[in-house]
């Protein structure tokens, strides 16, 4: 992606790096709440949280990660973003975000959570957000690398294959599908 080798470095991540970034994260904030907050109310708020990751990976995926200018910096911008993973989607290090984008538009993320709310709830929320995204980076490694026996696996799998390689304009949501649904954006299904 870079001529240099360092810069190149931080664009390619192994899935193991995910959880080992993100486990502390989320159990730290879940530490966190739980200090200021009832049990009851943490649950709630890191259940609100996920909720708000998974409106979260269908946006970004269809508006950000998906706008595609035609030419200059936008361009390249673009094709570091998302548009290297639909050049090269069975790269198994360029399937997860590197923690060199995921930790700066998280940070974002929890500043927002805890402009708007006090610190237990923020901290819950952010603990739930995370989790989300979590998942869904584990989720996207797996649809892309694993083999799903589950029903649900296999769909999971079918609607991001279906992305990559015959519409993307369809199926934002890879590990939440259902917003795809919601907003009409859901693959057609097969008979």
């Amino acid at each position: 992606m870079f001529a240099s080798p360092l810069l190149d470095r931080f664009t390619r991540v192994h899935v193991a790096v995910v959880p080992a970034v993100f486990v502390p994260v989320v159990l730290v904030q879940l530490v966190l709440a739980l200090g200021g907050s009832s049990p009851l109310a943490v649950v709630a708020w890191a259940l609100a949280g996920y909720v708000t990751w998974t409106l979260s990976e269908y946006w970004l995926h269809r508006v950000v990660f998906h706008f595609e200018p035609s030419r200059g910096l936008g361009a390249r911008l673009h094709w570091m973003l998302h548009g290297v993973h639909h050049d090269h989607p069975n790269d198994p290090k360029r399937l997860v975000m590197p923690p060199s984008a995921s930790l700066p538009m998280g940070a974002l993320f929890v500043l927002l959570f805890h402009l708007v709310l006090p610190f237990g709830p923020a901290c819950a929320l952010g603990a739930g957000f995370f989790a989300g995204y979590l998942g869904y980076d584990l989720t996207h490694f797996w649809v892309h690398h694993g083999k799903p026996r589950s029903r649900i696996g296999r769909r999971l799998r079918e609607n991001h294959m279906r992305h990559h390689f015959q519409d993307p304009t369809t199926a934002y949501g890879v590990s939440a599908p259902f917003w795809d649904r919601v907003f009409g954006t859901a693959p057609p299904r097969r008979s």
